[in-house]
This record gives structure tokens, C-alpha cells and sequence, in this order.
């Protein structure tokens, strides 16, 4: 396609509101993911801490 003014560009021929909203879609799936897998990672993190923490230790045997 052949733009010739920056509005042209954005509406991309009337379908502008789809092709710029998946876009938006996408990154903001993009934003989000890194976080939430953060937030799954350090719960299971401290869910793996807590369970070694209430087992008794066989390795401080005398």
C-alpha cells in the first residue's frame, strides 16, 4: 500500500481500529506475561521453601 499522509497510515484503508488494536493486544499480552510468570515462579518458590521448612531434617544426624 501506498500512503500519502500519516492519517492514511493509521486508518489503513478502514481497518485501521483492527489491525492497530491487535497491535495493542499483542503487546500488551507481551507486558504481562513476563510478569505473571515472575509472580507463578516466586510463589512456587516459597511454596517449595515452605514445604522443605516443616520436614524434619535428616541431615543434621549426629
Amino acid at each position: 500500500m501506498n500512503w500519502t499522509s500519516m492519517d492514511q497510515f493509521f486508518s489503513m484503508g478502514g481497518y485501521g481500529l483492527y489491525v492497530w488494536g491487535s497491535y495493542a493486544f499483542a503487546a500488551l499480552v507481551m507486558l504481562v506475561e513476563p510478569l505473571l510468570a515472575m509472580h507463578r515462579h516466586r510463589r512456587a518458590r516459597r511454596d517449595a521453601a515452605e514445604a522443605t521448612d516443616a520436614e524434619p531434617h535428616d541431615s543434621f544426624k549426629e
